[in-house]
């Protein structure tokens, strides 16, 4: 039996670590699944969905460039008429969090504490939005939509492959689009734009439909849409995440609605019945029969602002590598966080 050379051995070895630890380019996008929460909860309690890219980053809040090492990515979401932009783009931990590194992140916080946070993060990196943008609240959009989402709404990330070609693509044409605001309700919401989003990565996967939610795209649909795709398409390996929400300022959130769903518990349907009996059963029967989306997110893998590097996964394995040790960092790194299972203690 012919001997195989110690050099050529150790050779394969690292030859199948580096294979590990750098898996053919691939990176992680997430759709952000934010629960409903506060009064616009009562009056429709779909949510919000925002969409996030571990390898893409923000040159600005309206323009995207390529990741630098040690960068944690950027979250890209449509907001209700802020300056007159269609999308803004937030780094992560800001976006989460209202600081700029997750040590920084309070264990609890009060209302005081998180006004606070958000008035100092926009103040050092937020005026480019200029004086006239207000801070907002429940009813009016503002720039407080933009940071500090776990502090009001428990958030699951669907994540999800991509290539390096597919996000410097998604980077070129975000940034020659023309970058305007046609935001409504109806037609043109946060998970339109998220839809639109993933559309470009899974093409033609996204639609407006008749059935479930009457033509309204809300952000449970497509969370649902991009669960089926994965699993007709097991090589974006999809895994569910759960960004938790920090206590002390809300007591909790709760997962989105359809939008079905949503108006058969709001106050809107009651004058829907009085004037037509017929479209009020339509919307119970969609939001009984159709509108109950299985998303799979019992099981989620649970992140804390330390170990938020592991949504990042392979495209910043410098990152990566403080949030975890040892024989863990080559998991992340490969992107092999649990898709189901319970969360580690």
């Amino acid at each position: 039996m012919m001997r195989i050379p110690r050099a050529f051995r150790l050779l394969m070895i690292g030859l199948a670590f580096a294979a590990a630890v750098c898996p053919h380019g691939l990176a992680q996008g997430a759709l952000l699944l934010q629960d409903s929460d506060g009064l616009s909860a009562a009056l429709s309690p779909t949510g919000h969905t925002s969409v996030y890219f571990a390898r893409i980053c923000a040159a600005s809040l309206t323009q995207l460039r390529r990741c630098a090492p040690g960068e944690l990515g950027v979250v890209i979401a449509r907001h209700r008429h802020i300056a007159g932009y269609d999308w803004l783009a937030v780094p992560l931990i800001p976006y989460l969090y209202s600081v700029e590194t997750a040590s920084e992140v309070p264990a609890k916080v009060d209302r005081g504490a998180v006004q606070e946070l958000r008035l100092k993060y926009h103040d050092e990196h937020l005026m480019s939005l200029g004086n006239r943008v207000p801070a907002g609240g429940e009813l009016l959009g503002g720039w407080n939509e933009m940071v500090g989402a776990a502090y009001e709404r428990r958030i699951y990330a669907l994540r999800f492959e991509t290539s390096e070609e597919q996000d410097d693509a998604f980077i070129a044409k975000m940034n020659a689009d023309a970058n305007q605001s046609h935001f409504s309700y109806l037609f043109s919401n946060c998970a339109d734009f998220s839809g639109a989003v993933l559309n470009f990565y899974f093409p033609h996967t996204f639609k407006r439909r008749i059935l479930p939610d009457l033509g309204v795209v809300s952000p449970r649909q497509v969370a649902y849409e991009l669960a089926k795709y994965a699993r007709q398409h097991p090589e974006i390996r999809l895994t569910v995440m759960e960004i938790p929400l920090v206590p002390g300022y809300h007591r909790h959130s709760r997962l989105g609605k359809s939008a079905a769903a949503s108006l058969i518990v709001s106050p809107l349907v009651i004058p829907i019945a009085f004037f037509s009996p017929f479209t009020a059963g339509a919307i119970v029967a969609d939001g009984l029969v159709w509108g109950r989306y299985p998303l799979g997110l019992e099981h989620a893998q649970v992140l804390t602002p330390e170990t938020m590097a592991i949504l990042a996964g392979s495209a910043n394995r410098n990152v990566a590598g403080k949030a975890q040790g040892g024989e863990a960092l080559v998991a992340s790194a490969a992107g092999e966080a649990r898709p189901s299972g319970p969360p580690e203690q």
